[in-house]
């Protein structure tokens, strides 16, 4: 594959065929019942970490520092782990061993799933009502849903599909394609760390600092590349809405609580015509956040299947970047 094979920068075409495998198989059921799912084992070893180095009779510091020696713990092993199967694989050849790549690193991605649960919302809401809809959109999203009528429902699902878009889909393909399967474990750990102890909580305050900034700083590139992908595929449904979610973008992305966030979000809202993020609450915690964009914050179902379509879009946009880089490369 090339002179270091196990430290390859991954192709352009090793990220279409992960693209294509995992939007055409998913993650089988029956494989994740034998063996479970990488990301599950990567959040077995963050467990371990948080419970044998998070002790809550440290002083903060020492609880800060252990959580930035955990951070250093997985990631290395992440990467470490990467480089192995990658030298592995890449003995069967330049085909075989970018096919069998992109078998592995397919399952460290969600176009799939994404779209599969994001689609049973407003199915959801139009068969089960409210109480239908705040049941499926609960497998989305970290809010309470018994706090959300229907039109919070809606725009809950938009914007777990923005940002889910960004670091589920976009963010994993760019770091398999700058640093091959290394890259794209080391990715999941530090995404992975995020959701389990990068919270502002009594527990994690201290301990998930270096879990939370890290995740902000490798998730920043592909924030911003999604957000671009939304605006061209608001395109292909009329310059208006290309120009609306631009606009959205300038305007409100950098005034969201996440640096990242609010990137796909801005763009989603701009094309469709909506308002998204606002104030919501978490458990029982209100947090007080700014809209991105400047339409009707009274979301539908239709609206989610718009924001599907426009996920579709892009998607195409994505698969043909990757196509062009490897034409170009």
């Amino acid at each position: 594959m090339t002179l270091f094979p196990a430290l390859y920068p991954a192709l352009p075409w090793l990220v279409l065929v992960t693209l294509a495998l995992e939007a055409l198989l998913g993650y089988p059921d029956a494989l994740y019942a034998r063996i479970r799912h990488p990301v599950v084992w990567i959040g077995a070893l963050i467990g371990r970490l948080d419970r044998a180095w998070n002790r809550a009779d440290r002083p903060a510091a020492a609880r800060k520092a252990a959580g930035v020696a955990a951070e250093c713990v997985l990631v290395g092993t992440a990467l470490a782990a990467g480089i192995l199967i990658q030298g592995l694989l890449a003995r069967l050849g330049d085909a075989w061993g970018t096919l069998a790549t992109a078998v592995l690193a397919s399952s460290l991605l969600a176009q799939r799933s994404l779209h599969r649960f994001v689609a049973a919302v407003p199915r959801a809401l139009r068969q089960r009502g409210l109480d239908g809809g705040r049941e499926a959109v609960s497998h989305i999203v970290g809010r309470n849903p018994a706090s959300l009528d229907e039109a919070g429902v809606a725009r809950a699902a938009i914007e777990s599909l923005a940002e889910n878009f960004s670091d589920g889909i976009v963010a994993p393909a760019f770091w398999l394609a700058v640093g091959g399967l290394p890259g794209l474990l080391a990715y999941k750990a530090i995404n992975t760390a995020d959701s389990m102890v990068g919270h502002r909580t009594p527990r994690h305050e201290a301990y998930g600092w270096a879990a939370a900034r890290l995740d902000d700083l490798v998730n920043l590139p592909a924030s911003r590349l999604t957000a671009l992908l939304l605006i061209l595929a608001a395109w292909t449904r009329g310059g208006d809405r290309a120009k609306a979610a631009w606009t959205a973008v300038r305007r409100d992305a950098g005034r969201h609580r996440s640096p990242n966030a609010g990137w796909p979000e801005a763009a989603m809202a701009g094309a469709l015509g909506l308002r998204l993020a606002g104030p919501r609450t978490y458990g029982a915690v209100r947090v007080e956040d700014h809209w991105m964009g400047d339409g009707r914050a009274d979301a539908t179902a239709a609206d989610i299947e718009a924001g599907l379509d426009l996920y579709r879009r892009s998607l195409v946009l994505l698969w043909g970047l990757a196509l062009l880089l490897a034409w170009v490369l």
